[in-house]
């Protein structure tokens, strides 16, 4: 048996003709950038969420750095981060001139330890920046009452939560900005880069539409300094079309990861989900000794594992000049040097998860 990680052919087959129909569609109008689909698209975005404002962007890497150029972050300016993360959350405060400033992760839900923030918090702090991480929303109500306490805000980094719940609100609309990726192997993904920010504050909303337009106001009138983050109507388009049909590929990812978790509870450390949460699943990631043998032996009998992520941000190489050492995060590094992702998408049969959990019974 051969199994796919995150089956992306079968993602497009399965509603081929609508999306065809949706990009030919694009491509008979010619109205490759900023077309009409972009704007229905950012319509549906906001009915889905109940964010006031979803401005859709080039990628989920330019959805953070648009959020906090639209917030003014300056060089020097503290960031709050986890460092158990895709490297775009931190890479984006770096390149602004900003420091990361790294919290260890919850053992449990693997993101950032809520207890652990205040202590980082100074008069340089100017945001906090949670990754809801492999489908699970952050612990949003206690991170955002520490933003009201210090007078920051809060970006929520979703790119890998979109559609996820917490305590019945929908991730991207629980703090000052939400940021989330549709790169392809994304729960909702298009065909390239994508992304998209959202708010209910109205001056915010406006600026960052501006600032994806390298500051425009009106054309060739720059109030800000900005970039060329548009999303591509093609890209939008396919979003639209997919997302019609998001809410039963949860349901579906999720009913894998209730299968997984039947399985697997008493030969691995399974996924931990709050009860006031619910995961959309981007990856479902257990922990396990000697990773490294356990993933020789997986491929050979044909089951693709990846690892998220392998080395937490602080011990990176780039980062160096932010004066962290090994065993500043115990947590993270101890979490990296065991996670493991399964094969994760709608489509999984019982016949193949059963086949990847009796193998890996096996091995463990």
């Amino acid at each position: 048996m051969t199994i796919d990680f995150a089956n992306l052919t079968k993602a497009y087959l399965e509603h081929k003709s609508n999306i065809d129909e949706a990009i030919n569609n694009v491509v008979s109008t010619s109205r490759f950038i900023m077309g009409k689909e972009v704007v229905e698209l950012e319509s549906a975005l906001e009915e889905y969420t109940g964010a006031k404002y979803a401005i859709s962007c080039s990628s989920g890497t330019d959805a953070l750095l648009l959020a906090m150029m639209a917030l003014d972050i300056k060089p020097g300016d503290e960031i709050i981060t986890t460092p158990f993360t895709f490297i775009a959350t931190a890479e984006t405060i770096a390149f602004l001139g900003a420091i990361p400033v790294f919290v260890d992760i919850d053992e449990r839900t693997y993101n950032i330890d809520v207890n652990r923030i205040e202590e980082k918090i100074n008069e340089r702090t100017k945001a906090i920046m949670p990754v809801s991480l492999y489908g699970q929303i952050a612990d949003m109500d206690e991170i955002n009452k520490l933003g009201r306490k210090h007078n920051i805000v809060v970006i929520e980094d979703a790119a890998q939560s979109f559609g996820a719940t917490y305590k019945g609100g929908k991730s991207c609309n629980l703090s000052t900005i939400g940021c989330t990726s549709f790169f392809p192997a994304k729960p909702l993904g298009c065909y390239g880069d994508g992304g998209a920010l959202f708010t209910n504050d109205e001056q915010l909303a406006n600026k960052i539409k501006s600032m994806r337009v390298h500051g425009q106001t009106q054309r060739y009138m720059h109030k800000y300094v900005g970039m060329g983050g548009r999303l591509d109507t093609l890209q939008a388009a396919v979003l639209l079309e997919k997302l019609k049909y998001y809410e039963n590929d949860v349901k579906r990812r999720q009913a894998v990861a209730r299968q997984y978790d039947q399985h697997l509870q008493n030969i691995a450390i399974i996924p931990f989900i709050k009860e006031e949460k619910t995961s959309v699943w981007a990856q479902y990631s257990i922990r396990v000794n000697k990773r490294e043998e356990v993933q020789s032996t997986l491929k050979k009998k044909g089951i693709p594992t990846a690892v998220h992520y392998p080395k937490p941000l602080h011990l990176q190489e780039c980062f160096e000049y932010l004066g962290y050492t090994k065993g500043d995060f115990p947590i993270s590094e101890k979490v990296s040097n065991e996670i493991m992702s399964l094969p994760m998408n709608p489509y999984l049969t019982s016949e193949e998860i059963n086949y990847i959990a009796e193998e890996l019974k096996k091995i463990l």
